[in-house]
């Protein structure tokens, strides 16, 4: 069963998540640069702060929480002390470029906690075999927000056609590691619907994925009701043959480049 990843500061939602089983909970906490480099796109932006992950963790009973920091600067130390004395189980490490970066990361966690990279840069894509094995490191997880942007893609699921995202999976799975990727809109929404993402996720032997805000947009949906028919999807495409697994490859592959081929160039 794929571990869905919620983005959320808010205890009560949390709590909701928490009771549904097969969660991970995500508070926020990067902010360097991310307006500048998502300038002009529809997407999230956090607000979250530091005690939000003292109260994120005081409701969870089952789930795991993960705390993005900010990319590695002259305050990582302090980022990464406060994070953990608030309670996290694990750390995000984003906008890395390089094993040197990763390495240093670890260092500052000294084994406290696991962590995740956030794999989101063409140079952290091409140096992923330089610093996969790195200690302390349990999950590679790409962010295709930012990776098809440094590759130049005009479409966020590109990555995923050309077999990058494929390559990652790969190499975690060859260094024991948990791999995931992108983000999942809900299952008939989206470009590229959730439905073909979460094939492509079970394809990859992919661990967790995000859940994107169509899952909690307004407060007249019902979440629950959402992610039950997001884990019976699930339960039905792992119970696909294999002759039709490799044919939806085919079929979501060139329905990504369509997509692609019709959009604009970036400038």
């Amino acid at each position: 069963m794929l571990e869905l990843i919620q983005i959320t500061n808010d205890p009560a939602f949390a709590q909701r998540c928490d009771a549904l089983g097969g969660f991970r909970l995500f508070v926020d906490l990067e902010r360097m640069g991310k307006a500048e480099r998502q300038a002009g796109r529809n997407t999230f932006i956090s607000a979250h702060q530091v005690d939000d992950v003292g109260r994120i963790r005081a409701v969870l009973r089952q789930s795991r929480l993960m705390v993005r920091v900010n990319p590695l600067h002259e305050g990582t130390r302090a980022e990464v002390d406060a994070v953990l004395a608030q309670g996290a189980d694990s750390l995000m490490l984003p906008m890395f470029t390089q094993a040197s970066e990763v390495r240093a990361f670890a260092g500052i966690l000294a084994g406290r906690a696991p962590f995740t990279t956030l794999l989101e840069t063409g140079a952290a894509l091409a140096s992923v075999q330089e610093w996969a094995g790195t200690a302390g490191l349990e999950e590679i997880y790409v962010g295709l927000n930012d990776l098809h942007l440094s590759l130049g893609c005009r479409f966020m699921f590109e990555p995923l056609a050309d077999g990058s995202v494929e390559g990652v999976a790969r190499i975690a799975r060859d260094h024991a590691l948990r791999f995931g990727f992108g983000g999942i809109a809900r299952l008939d929404e989206g470009l590229l619907p959730g439905r073909d993402v979460l094939a492509e996720h079970l394809r990859l032997g992919s661990g967790a994925v995000i859940l994107s805000r169509t899952f909690h947009r307004d407060s007249g949906m019902d979440f629950e009701r959402e992610i039950a028919a997001l884990r019976r999807a699930e339960s039905e495409l792992a119970a696909r043959a294999p002759a039709q697994v490799a044919a939806d490859a085919v079929r979501i592959a060139a329905r990504i480049r369509d997509i692609a081929a019709g959009l604009a160039a970036r400038p």
